[in-house]
């Protein structure tokens, strides 16, 4: 179905330029409603929707200058819609007011149709590029709003809650976790749910910057600051200003660029390289990484400082293999999400599809799920994912072959000529299945136990060895 022609009103008190203005515009495939005054629009308004608004500055009542504050009022039908003024010699003061007011842009008299046109079409390209932009903002709040995040588990619990409590504050938050848990996911549900939600969200992987661009990548750097540096450029605590900044795998940021960053968080100020003046940023700032900063703040590799201003709040998500129910409804959301990209009718998984997909012990965590279910529909020849569509059967197979030569399951013949690590295989066997357990287990521990036939203590004392009781 072709696109409506924009529709246009035009606001004249005299009759004929009425009249040759709706033949021009209909000429150029507009439709048009004409008025004879200000007053005569705004009723007209209250019936009918139009794309444009074309008026004169000098109408009988209220002028042209009059229409566009009424319109431009809070609530007030059609208060979006641009406004073209015409105005005649010697009006140009109040034509500029008029363009102060809220104007699009004002034409002199006598007008050349050519220069009225495209006047025209640039004021309704600029409303389309608005309305562009907000749906987008829409989209991406409802997207990234945090009731859209996917998983009922308790162990995600705790990070809705953290979510909850900061989406409306400036403090700033540490998101700790392995890799592909979601922390960039949950940063913009921070963002996109709470009060900054329509200023800018900007997301930086620290680990993909030369060392010896962070300053000018973060900061900014003025034209000739270094070789390469030919024009003026805004970093990104700049391009954040009024929202929030996201910095991924902030524990590989350099030891110079942590001093700046302290300082500039410290002052809520910015120099960029190669300048002498300050300027001022307001920015939110959540930080992730799947290191421990801890450790690196202990060994030196990371300012302890600057470590307890990133973690004023913090919060660790759950690896995939410890949400249990949750494996299920993730698999299912990225099975819909890529049935519609590839306009494909797969519409349910098997349960043994199921059954593989809860055995596994997902490395890649949430980003490895989406891969696999992605490849799964992709392969999936009819309405259900069955096993044979996971790309999961070969690092089985590999993993049940490299499991059955760590317990000594092979002929001597096959005995490595090198020999073995015993103690290191078993150990790493020991946690592979421990973790299988305690996410068949929904991350219960004494369901876990059960289901290895040992005692809770047992388990307990053999599950710290891998998480040196970091989650007791």
């Amino acid at each position: 179905m072709p696109p409506a022609e924009p529709r246009v009103l035009v606001i004249d008190d005299e009759l004929n330029v009425r009249k040759t203005l709706a033949m021009l515009l209909e000429r150029n495939k507009y439709q048009t409603a004409t008025a004879a005054s200000a007053e005569e629009g705004l009723r007209l308004l209250k019936t009918q929707t139009v794309d444009l608004i074309i008026t004169d500055l000098n109408l009988p009542g209220l002028s042209g200058l009059d229409l566009i504050r009424r319109l431009r009022e809070g609530g007030a039908p059609h208060s979006d819609v641009p406004i073209v003024m015409i105005s005649g010699f010697g009006d140009t003061e109040e034509a500029i007011e008029a363009v102060r007011a809220g104007a699009a842009d004002f034409v002199k008299k006598p007008y050349n149709n050519k220069e009225l046109l495209v006047v025209i079409e640039r004021a309704l390209g600029t409303r389309s590029l608005i309305q562009e932009n907000q749906a987008l903002r829409a989209e991406l709040k409802q997207k990234f709003w945090f009731g859209q995040l996917i998983g009922a588990s308790e162990r995600m619990m705790p990070v809705y809650d953290v979510i909850r409590r900061v989406k409306d504050q400036k403090v700033s938050c540490l998101l700790l976790g392995e890799s592909g848990t979601g922390k960039e996911m949950v940063a913009r549900a921070i963002h996109y749910s709470g009060s900054r939600a329509d200023q800018p969200f900007v997301a930086v992987n620290c680990a993909a910057i030369p060392e010896g661009l962070f300053e000018s990548e973060l900061f900014g750097h003025k034209r000739g600051a270094f070789t390469g540096a030919v024009s003026d450029r805004i970093g990104f605590l700049q391009a954040a200003h009024g929202g929030t900044l996201f910095l991924d795998e902030v524990g590989d940021m350099p030891p110079s660029a942590q001093v700046k960053l302290l300082r500039a968080l410290a002052e809520r100020k910015v120099t960029p390289v190669g300048d002498v003046k300050e300027v001022e940023v307001d920015v939110r700032l959540v930080t992730a990484t799947n290191r421990n900063l801890a450790e690196d703040v202990r060994a030196g590799r990371f300012r302890e400082d600057l470590y307890y201003r990133l973690k004023v709040v913090s919060v660790e998500l759950p690896p995939l293999r410890e949400r249990g129910e949750d494996v299920r409804l993730l698999a299912e959301h990225f099975l819909r999400e890529y049935a519609r990209e590839y306009e494909k009718r797969v519409r349910a998984l098997h349960p043994d599809a199921l059954e593989r997909l809860y055995a596994h012990a997902w490395p890649g965590n949430v980003r490895e799920l989406r891969n696999v279910m992605e490849a799964a529909v992709a392969m999936c020849e009819g309405e259900v994912v069955r096993p044979e569509d996971l790309p999961l059967e070969a690092r089985a197979a590999r993993a049940a072959g490299g499991a059955a030569a760590s317990l000594g399951l092979v002929s001597a013949e096959e005995f490595p000529a090198d020999g073995i690590d015993l103690d290191a295989l078993l150990s790493a066997y020991e946690e592979r299945l421990l973790r299988a357990a305690l996410s068949a287990a929904g991350g219960n521990k004494t369901r876990a136990a059960e289901l290895c036939h040992i005692t809770f203590r047992s388990f307990r004392h053999r599950w710290a060895k891998f998480t040196h009781g970091e989650d007791d």
